[in-house]
């Protein structure tokens, strides 16, 4: 299922490029990874990210109002190629599919000192340097993890900024699993079945409506933010775009 060839990266990380894959087979191996990360952890084993793209489908954390935001009928859901599932991750509820670059990475955050909060703070760096690569200007919300663009703080609706990428995470051991979401050319209309992250009236984007340039290709903007992601990792907690 591994397409093109893993490589490394100076933190000691295997970036492996999945290609397209099902949320269920994901998991699968995002959780084998991050057992043998635990198992071995004395050892210092490399770590992984994964870079891949979804089918279409609808995760849903296990918090109890994160239902409560899903819009559409299982038939209309069915009509337009879109499943459900379950997930263990943070947060809400999201969609994933193709045209969203979706990064897993499965990091031993007590091995490159990182608390949860720093970590996220890393995932949001790694997407605003990504975005500005490809002249997005995009920002962190104060109240709400992701990266975002537009908007002013504390606004509502289109005044609150448009996401352009989501994050939800798990920790086992301080080992890290699930990650980000960075919309590059996704199906928008495929949120409108959702309440995005239960965050009612803000809308998503897409670096293919955002950039000046248009919709970069996949394999450019996976090493866009592999690189970005390692950098944010290097610096370690303190971020060059603070929060507002």
């Amino acid at each position: 299922m591994v397409s093109g060839s893993p490589h490394e990266t100076r933190l000691d990380l295997e970036a492996v490029d999945l290609g397209r894959v099902p949320y269920a087979d994901a998991l699968v191996m995002q959780r084998a990874a991050q057992e043998s990360l635990i198992a071995n952890r004395d050892a210092k084993p490399r770590m992984k990210v994964f870079l891949l793209e979804h089918d279409a489908v609808v995760t849903i954390s296990r918090r109890p109002e994160a239902r409560e935001h899903l819009l559409a009928t299982p038939a209309h859901l069915a009509a337009r190629g879109i499943t459900v599932a379950e997930t263990d991750r943070g947060g809400d509820i999201t969609y994933h599919g193709p045209g969203q670059l979706v990064v897993y990475p499965i990091l031993d955050l007590e091995r490159l000192g990182f608390r949860i909060h720093p970590y996220i703070r890393a995932l949001e760096e790694a997407a605003i340097e990504s975005c500005a690569h490809f002249g997005v200007v995009a920002r962190r919300d104060k109240g709400c993890t992701g990266a975002w663009v537009g908007g002013v703080e504390g606004g509502t609706g289109e005044a609150g900024g448009r996401k352009i990428a989501a994050i939800g995470v798990r920790v086992s051991r301080w080992v890290s699993l699930h990650g980000i979401a960075l919309n590059v050319d996704p199906d928008l209309s495929h949120f409108d079945t959702i309440v995005p992250c239960g965050l009612a009236g803000r809308p998503v984007t897409s670096l293919a409506r955002e950039s000046p340039t248009g919709a970069p290709s996949m394999p450019i903007v996976k090493e866009v933010f592999l690189r970005c992601l390692v950098k944010a990792l290097t610096l370690g907690s303190v971020p060059s775009h603070p929060t507002p």
